[in-house]
Parts: C-alpha cells; structure tokens; sequence
C-alpha cells in the first residue's frame, strides 16, 4: 500500500489548504481525467494541453514516467486490465492506444465523428467501448479498424461508468441507458435522471445494484436497479454554500470500503456514505474547481486536479494565466470507513 504521510505539502502559494503531496510537473491547461493503473501507483492525467501524462508515485514522491500528445484537447483515459496500456480519447475524434510499460508508440485503434468523451475498457469482454458526442457508443477490438458493434444513443454521451455486467450511460437531456454487458448490444433499462438538470458523472455502484448520477446543480441521485429497491433511491445536495451552486464534476467509490468521494467546481471533495446516509468527511475548498478525481487501486491514494473546470465558459478562462494543480491525498480510515447509520444498531 502506497503511503504519502510525512510527505510536505506544496509551498503556500500553491491553492492547497488539505495539505496534499502536490504532483510536478503540472499539466499547462486543465486536467480533465485522472486514472490510476489497475496493478500499481502509475497515474495518468489527460489534459486539455493536447497532453497524456503518467507519473509513478513513490513512497516520498512522484516520478514523471512519460507523455505523449493528441492533435487537440484529450478528455478521457482509460488503463488495460493487466496494467500495461493506456487509451486516451479527445477533440481529435480518435483513440490512442499507448503501451506505456513497455516503452512502445501509441497507435490509433478507434475513431468517432465527433469528440470522444468517455472510454472504458472492459476485461471480461476484452474490448474498448467509447461514448462520443456523435450519439454513438462503439465497441472495439483492438486488433481490427471497424467497431465491433456501433449502439446508438438519445444524444451526446456526457458520462459513462462500467462495472461488469453493469454499464451506464449519461447523455445529454438527461437520459439514463443502463446496458448488460452480458447482452451488450441491447439497451437493458433507459432511465430519466432523477436529477433535474444536466447529468455530470456517474459511478457505478461495486456491487452492480445500481449507480451514483451527479450533476451540474450540485446534487447526486443515488438509484437502485431493481424495483423492489426503489424506496432506498434518494438524491442530496452538495458542492453548494449560500445562494451559490456549484457542479458535481468526480464520483468515485472507494475500492475497499466501498464509501464514495464526490468533487466539485467549488473547490472541494467530501467522503459520503450512502448505506448511513452520512457525510463522512468534508475536506477543505480549493480556490480553484476541482474537475477530477480517482482513487488508486487499494484506496490509500486520492487524487484530484484543481484548475478551471469550463463550468463558466470559454470567455472565463485564460491559458496564459490559468494554474492547474495535480494533488494526492492519503485518506485515513476515519474519512472512509462507513459508519452505522445515527439511531441505528451497531454493526459487527
């Protein structure tokens, strides 16, 4: 298990109030994923820099590993099951395939018409699936140019979560397609968002009963699939102070104690759990939007970017002035470990 205790935080200037280890060097504009390697601390960021970067993160800091470049801004990323590959999609339309452990050149091996937006690789099925703002979803063998299978979506793919059999995907209008990865080709249940404004993100839940929809009202749905379980679906309010409301931008569950994290445009990320209904933990904000966050495979590293998130539009961001931040925190047990539920009985 990784460990950054004792590890300094970045120097004052640096917007950094939860004395995180800070990741150098930072990205030049915006971070829009995060993804840690499935088989150890390797970490790779996409960029609206047009860049994919990976560091490997030490017990005492981080070690730039190496980077590669898409033609336009990249908005997701995606590792490779054994955790020797990386994919990344963006505004060039295309997916790279990076052999990143073995030092290899990245390849192409999916295409869209329009911005990818979401990518996933699924192991039981050995494919990549990509979700674009072209109203498509496509399957990919790697080893063939055509998609496997292209399904048609409602409208623009925004989210995307996988969790086998369970898949997810948010499009835009606020609809829910929940697929069956065991019938992949055909949509299981379509879903209106219990959110009543545009879908941000989605976590699937580890038990594949359901899944997490967070949105730009800074709000998050918690829903059951099976109908016998529809009294337990809630949503809550979060990422909000006074009359201000900020977007849902990260949902991650954490890999052990199942607990989830949300991150949002006001600069902060808190640790919920959903059984209790209880905050488990509010960290405190950035003065930046925090866009994304993940946790490492054992759960003993959080990572989030604080930088502009475009939630104000193109006309509020300026790269030459612009900071972004990569931070790693290690969460204690306390932050994530869930808790019985005020009133309840003891757990054993």
């Amino acid at each position: 298990m990784a460990s950054l205790s004792g590890l300094g935080s970045s120097s004052a200037a640096n917007p950094n109030p939860n004395k995180s280890f800070e990741v150098l060097p930072s990205p030049s504009d915006s971070v829009s994923s995060l993804t840690f390697s499935p088989k150890g601390n390797y970490m790779v960021a996409t960029s609206w820099d047009n860049q994919v970067r990976c560091w490997e993160i030490l017990a005492g800091s981080s070690q730039p590993k190496a980077s590669i470049s898409h033609d336009q801004p990249v908005l997701c990323s995606t590792w490779k099951d054994d955790g020797t590959t990386v994919f990344s999609g963006g505004c060039d339309k295309l997916v790279k395939m990076w052999p990143l452990m073995s030092g290899g050149q990245p390849t192409q091996v999916a295409a869209h018409d329009e911005p990818i937006k979401e990518i996933a690789w699924i192991e039981q099925l050995k494919c990549l699936v990509t979700g674009s703002w072209d109203k498509t979803l496509r399957y990919w063998d790697t080893r063939q140019a055509q998609p496997v299978h292209t399904q048609q979506l409602p409208e623009r793919c925004y989210a995307l979560t996988v969790r086998y059999p369970l898949m997810v995907v948010g499009t835009a209008d606020r609809n829910l397609i929940v697929f069956n990865l065991q019938n992949p080709q055909t949509e299981f249940k379509r879903i209106v968002s219990p959110l009543k404004y545009q879908t941000r993100c989605l976590a699937a839940f580890p038990d594949q009963q359901g899944f997490l929809v967070g949105s730009i009202e800074g709000r998050v749905g918690v829903h059951h699939l099976d109908d016998a379980q529809q009294s337990k679906n809630f949503t809550f309010k979060c990422h909000r102070e006074g009359n201000e409301i900020y977007s849902v931008n990260s949902l991650n569950f954490h890999p052990v104690h199942h607990t989830f994290a949300t991150a949002g445009s006001d600069g902060a990320f808190n640790f919920w759990d959903k059984d209790s209904k209880q905050r488990l933990k509010a960290m405190t904000r950035c003065p930046l939007p925090i866009s994304c966050s993940t946790f490492n495979q054992d759960g003993s590293i959080f990572a989030y970017a604080v930088c502009y998130d475009w939630s104000k539009g193109a006309e509020n961001h300026n790269p030459a002035t612009a900071k972004t931040y990569l931070y790693l925190h290690s969460p204690q047990e306390s932050e994530v470990k869930g808790k019985p539920r005020i009133g309840a009985t003891q757990r054993k």
